[in-house]
């Protein structure tokens, strides 16, 4: 499943959110020629991103932060820049601009922590934005649990767009992460599953204590876990279908 979109307009234009978009996506495009050189690439990654061996060794963390603006491949920058896009928006516009970034930068920070913490001694670079990311989701779930969001659908040859609530599909993806980090090793490279659910953790505790300013359990309770506004309204998006050549 994919999400598409959610239905929670943000009131400011969301500044930090499309500077941070475009700073992976530049980082990446500067980097694109070192894929074609995987010696290169190899060297880029451990210079610059998160080597629990190295911190081990030699102490410098600097990597947890660098890491964040690293990625692997197209896909993998593509599927963390449209979670950050569409969550993004609407945590900048209760955290302010400067608040949000250093809420974001916190969360991976806190989110590699977690993935060290998990395997200290792997010498597999760890690069990505999907922890910070992880950690604007745990603070939208909190936030929002409530609000409406498009996801895609795919069962073989089975296309659907459905609306689901947030708390649905942000827990689905956050059970995802544990389930999976708890049966995969840490330190065999892949997927970095305990820095997303060390991020998404993060984003929940950096979260409360503006939830608490809100209201807490009254916040929930005058907005039922929604939008604290009108929510967007879509036409229906619909996929087209294919039909088999005879």
């Amino acid at each position: 499943m994919f999400p598409l979109r959610d239905h929670n307009p943000s009131s400011r234009f969301p500044f930090v959110t499309l500077a941070l978009i475009a700073a992976n996506v530049a980082v990446f495009l500067f980097c694109l020629p070192l894929f074609s050189n995987p010696k290169a690439l190899h060297a880029l990654f451990m210079e610059w991103g998160m080597v629990p061996a190295l911190i081990t060794q030699s102490g410098d963390w600097s990597g947890m932060l660098t890491s964040m603006f690293l990625h692997g491949g197209v896909l993998h920058l593509a599927g963390n820049m449209l979670f950050l896009w569409i969550f993004g928006d609407n945590m900048e516009d209760r955290f302010g601009h400067l608040g949000f970034l250093l809420f974001y930068l916190a969360g991976g920070v806190a989110a590699a922590l977690l993935q060290y913490a998990a395997a200290p001694s792997s010498p597999v670079p760890v690069v990505g934005a999907s922890g910070a990311i992880a950690a604007v989701m745990g603070g939208y779930l909190l936030l929002f649990p409530k609000a409406r969001v498009d996801l895609l659908i795919i069962l073989i040859v089975i296309f659907r767009v459905i609306p689901v609530p947030a708390w649905l599909m942000l827990g689905l993806w956050f059970g995802l992460q544990l389930y999976s980090g708890a049966s995969a090793a840490a330190d065999e490279g892949g997927v970095a599953y305990w820095a997303h659910s060390g991020g998404f953790i993060a984003g929940l505790a950096l979260t409360l204590p503006l939830w608490l300013k809100l209201g807490g359990p009254a916040f929930w309770n005058r907005t039922a876990g929604s939008p604290p506004h009108p929510v967007g309204i879509y036409r229906a998006t619909s996929v087209p279908r294919i039909r088999r050549r005879r």
